[in-house]
């Protein structure tokens, strides 16, 4: 893998602080690493693979320097200002906001699942990636292989989502009992509303798992619906799938195509109590499942139980991941 220029936008928060942690953790191969963030932050030093490195406040000619690949975790905001303007520079982009996710002609990429999706990018060495949604992507993960077996007819997500998922304001709630970023408090409480709601009823949450996996799957008439809940858990996103196939199923197959699916580490064993949990997968990067059971009331269906650090796999691993790919063909 070749050694890059690499780029950070948003380094100092809760997802860029995790991406340098990634880096390390993966050693990916960079030669010179920039740091950029807000003017609040920016002079703070941070520590990677042993190194210090300065944080400089993100302007328009930050992109003036040699890189190869931007990292953005900074809100969809900036990344709608800031990302074009490093994509015309020549720089290679991997977002982690919602802002690019169902442009045309943006790759929206899990690694496992959808990594041609970046050739393109890679043809042109230029041009945006987009990083989906935290749900979405340990989602995904599972349901690929089986999709590609089975043919998936119907969707239904339901979700039990970590107050991280909201950035340290949203810890702050759960930690302290206060409602600075719910509008309820979270503590001993579920809140079945993550994003704004919109006039059909659904939140934008909801809507995002549901366009973003008939994009990444490339299957617009899947039939998905969801609901996505705040639950007081600190870090990891747990989701129930319900699966409706087109084909016929054994549940034997259903096990050895998640054990030998790429990401996934299968917990199934309930004589002895053992299913993916929040508070276990915390700090991790695969994707667990466990739970899978047929779904008697209808043909062909299927439950599962996906647990996974949203951090880590639902943003700043996926993230890292891409850019290996990069690497390894720039």
């Amino acid at each position: 893998m070749k050694k890059v220029n690499l780029a950070i936008v948003g380094a100092t928060g809760m997802v860029g602080n995790t991406f340098l942690q990634v880096l390390e953790d993966r050693d990916f191969p960079f030669e010179n690493l920039y740091l950029f963030s807000s003017a609040k932050s920016a002079g703070s030093k941070l520590t990677v693979k042993g190194k210090e490195y300065t944080v400089e406040e993100l302007t328009e000619n930050s992109f003036d320097k040699d890189i190869d690949i931007a990292l953005f975790s900074a809100g969809g905001t900036i990344s709608e200002k800031f990302a074009p303007i490093a994509r015309d520079k020549g720089i290679i982009v991997v977002d982690n906001s919602s802002a690019w996710r169902m442009e045309k002609d943006i790759p929206l990429v899990i690694p496992e699942v959808n990594p041609e999706a970046i050739e393109t990018v890679i043809k042109e060495r230029k041009g945006i990636i987009a990083n989906p949604n935290c749900s979405t992507i340990q989602s995904i993960v599972p349901l690929k292989p089986l999709h590609d077996a089975f043919k998936l007819k119907r969707i239904i997500y339901s979700t039990y989502q970590a107050v991280s998922g909201s950035g340290v304001k949203g810890v702050a709630d759960l930690e302290n009992g206060t409602t600075d970023n719910y509008p309820y408090p979270i503590s001993y409480n579920c809140l079945p509303h993550i994003d704004s709601f919109l006039e059909n009823g659904y939140t934008k949450e909801e809507i995002k798992m549901i366009d973003e996996t008939k994009k990444i799957l490339n299957d617009y008439d899947l039939k998905i619906t969801a609901t996505t809940v705040r639950v007081p858990v600190k870090n990891g996103h747990a989701v129930s799938i319900n699966l409706e196939f087109e084909k016929p199923f054994e549940l034997s197959e259903v096990f050895e195509l998640l054990k030998n699916a790429p990401g996934i580490v299968v917990q199934d064993d309930p004589a002895n109590l053992v299913y993916p949990m929040q508070i276990e997968v915390s700090g991790k990067d695969e994707v667990y499942v466990g739970r899978i059971r047929r779904d008697f009331s209808v043909e062909n269906g299927l439950n599962l139980w996906v647990v996974a650090d949203n951090i880590r796999k639902g943003a700043a691993t996926n993230t890292i991941q891409i850019a290996e790919l990069l690497a390894k063909s720039l």
